[in-house]
């Protein structure tokens, strides 16, 4: 096996495609785009965030879930109307309640070796990507959601993370911009900030630059085994041309479960919709107000990142919706509202509205490994967590592919999680 295909030209399929690259195969990497990054790479939380690494099978996720349905600016939405496949990925979310625990300590130990491969290849391709090494911090407004941050503090220790517990007195010490009450924190000294688009672009030039060919406004609308072969039939300037390779690899985000199906296999990613706005701090009061450090809002579920000396990026939310992608306005509003409470020196006269699909796994793991053919690779669904653990999952599926390469039929199938 010489010459891999690559589906997606996201975070996981940029990575993947380096990672393979450094492994000496011939890879060329399919983007529907004219650019990388342009759909639930472009404008994420910017966190790269071991600490928010717990998986969402949780009960209390079920019983919020019900008291916001009818909420339009509640954190979690969930669109009644009924469809198989909401269904059936909730029916699977539930059933995986019991490995809340398993799951979160394997996502933190994965997330803790992503930091090792990121950064390395940041330093090694000169990528500048607005990295901030300054911690994350997480707030509470109550005593509830303070006890129950400590129990998962507890978890993330045993996948490896350190995270400790902070008085409101120690929260304004580490981000004095932060107003507002608050029970009390948890601080992560080790997490970290960037744009997730300029990595990602960065990314791509240096996969190019070890030979990779990125194949852009290329629509692929067939995958099909030939022989012991992969065709990869794909839409470019409204003509349909088909290309050949070894094997494939399918990074295609919420895009994956319905390649998975033409090829056999089954990967149920549903797309849940996540907002973000970002702030232009144009002015000097408001890029003194805004805070350095990385937040995460345990109530409102947002998180921020500052990203350079004049953006401000705010995001968060969950909305199961299908495969919708408006910005709606009333979902955007408890954002920049937000702003005005915790930053209110902050001007959100300038903002700038965004939302993405993320591709989630009702497990909340990713699917890395073989699919039903031998030639055939998965590296998807990774969920609210695509830029944290992106670069060791790709190091994972790169191993696999090389593995296959190496010995034809004897790696394991597709695995139900990665860990």
């Amino acid at each position: 096996m010489k010459t891999i295909a690559v589906i997606g030209g996201g975070i996981t399929g940029v990575t993947t495609a380096y990672a393979l690259a450094q492994r000496g195969f011939s890879v060329t990497l399919l983007e529907k785009h004219r650019y990388s990054a342009m759909e639930t790479s472009f404008a994420n939380g910017g966190q790269l965030s071991a600490s928010n690494a717990e998986v969402w099978n949780h009960t209390s996720t079920i019983l919020k879930g019900l008291k916001w349905m009818f909420r339009a600016d509640a954190p979690l939405l969930v669109n009644p109307k009924p469809s198989w496949h909401k269904l059936s990925w909730f029916a699977e979310f539930i059933s995986n309640i019991p490995h809340y625990e398993r799951n979160t300590i394997a996502t933190t130990k994965l997330a803790i070796a992503a930091r090792e491969h990121m950064f390395a290849w940041a330093s090694k391709e000169n990528i500048d990507f607005d990295l901030k090494k300054q911690g994350i911090l997480h707030i509470y407004r109550n005593k509830a959601g303070f006890e129950h941050a400590g129990k998962v503090s507890a978890l993330l220790a045993q996948g490896g993370l350190e995270r400790r517990a902070v008085t409101p007195s120690e929260m304004t010490a580490i981000e004095p911009t932060l107003a507002g009450t608050y029970y009390g924190g948890y601080y992560t000294p080790s997490d970290s900030t960037g744009d997730i688009h300029k990595f990602t672009t960065g990314m791509a030039a240096a996969a190019q630059r070890l030979g990779v060919a990125c194949l852009f406004e290329r629509d692929v609308h067939a995958i099909h085994q030939r022989g012991d072969r992969i065709a990869v039939s794909a839409t470019h300037a409204g003509e349909t041309s088909s290309l050949e390779f070894d094997g494939v690899v399918v990074c295609a985000g919420t895009a994956s479960r319905a390649i998975a199906a033409s090829l056999g296999d089954r990967v149920n990613v549903y797309p849940v919709k996540g907002y973000s706005i970002t702030v232009n701090l144009s002015d000097e009061r408001s890029r003194a107000s805004a805070p350095t450090v990385s937040l995460l809002d345990d109530e409102t579920k947002l998180v921020t990142s500052r990203l350079g000396d004049t953006r401000f990026r705010v995001a968060g939310t969950a909305e199961f919706n299908g495969y919708n992608r408006d910005i709606r306005a009333d979902r955007i509003k408890p954002l920049t509202d937000w702003v005005a409470q915790c930053f209110p020196g902050v001007s959100t006269e300038n903002v700038v509205p965004w939302a993405g699909l993320r591709p989630m796994m009702p497990d909340m793991m990713p699917r890395i490994g073989r699919g039903k053919s031998s030639n055939v690779f998965y590296n998807t669904g990774h969920g609210h967590l695509g830029w944290t653990l992106s670069a060791v999952t790709a190091e994972m599926i790169a191993d696999i592919v090389k593995g296959a390469a190496a010995q034809p039929g004897a790696v394991p199938a597709l695995r139900p999680r990665a860990a």
